[in-house]
């Protein structure tokens, strides 16, 4: 039992500061004018904002297991999204390309700061389901 609680309240960390960069990572964006699209919109409400505290709110049911899949898939989902227009795919969004200044300093360093949550929160995800079957609160 002490390690599901262990389990919840990492994932309920991570969840919590994951989102504060989020924040200040759309506050960047605002002033910086850089304006996803409709379905960049949508996907970063539903999988980067929303679907981390669903998983976040199953880990502390009976679903716990399905709440670290849910925080695997959205937490995966967020890296691939960021990574890939962070600093991949050309344009206003890349934060390689921004020119330096108090707003680009902010998007750059939370978006790299969002890449290495992400990153961390994947590789636990991943390690605590390899685990989960060796647990029988984690089924």
């Amino acid at each position: 039992m002490e390690n599901l609680m262990k389990k919840r309240i990492t994932a309920t960390l991570v969840v919590i500061v994951h989102l504060l960069v989020v924040l200040g990572h759309g506050v960047a964006h605002e002033q910086l004018h850089i304006q996803p699209n409709i379905w960049q919109r949508t996907f970063i409400a539903l999988v980067i904002f929303i679907g981390p505290v669903v998983a976040m709110t199953l880990l502390w049911t009976r679903l716990q297991k399905m709440g670290l899949v849910v925080f695997l898939l959205t937490m995966a989902g967020s890296l691939f999204f960021g990574v890939a227009y962070h600093f991949f795919v050309p344009g206003s969004d890349n934060a390689l390309e921004l020119s330096p200044g108090h707003w680009e300093s902010l998007f750059k360093t939370s978006a790299t700061w969002l890449a290495v949550i992400e990153t961390g929160a994947v590789a636990w995800c991943v390690w605590t389901l390899k685990n989960a079957g060796r647990h029988k609160e984690c089924r």
